[in-house]
């Protein structure tokens, strides 16, 4: 999951996946969950999101993790 903030526009995307999104569904307004073709999350887009989360909280810490090192067994 990637994180991204636009701060001139006050719009917070987390990135689901490496999936293309397709369509998109507004559950709130101003919270769109993208979607792919086949029925897939691909991304959440929140709109004027520092009146509905605590943008200094959510972006004070990135974590990726590379999929490859997880499942590697060590010798």
């Amino acid at each position: 999951m990637k994180i991204h903030y636009d701060e001139s526009v006050d719009a917070l995307y987390l990135k689901l996946g490496d999936d293309e999104p397709d369509g998109v569904i507004e559950i709130a307004e101003g919270v769109n969950i993208d979607t792919t073709a086949g029925g897939k999350l691909a991304g959440i887009e929140i709109l004027k999101a520092s009146q509905k989360i605590n943008i200094n909280t959510i972006l004070s810490y990135t974590l990726e993790l590379d999929r490859d090192l997880l499942t590697k067994k060590v010798a």
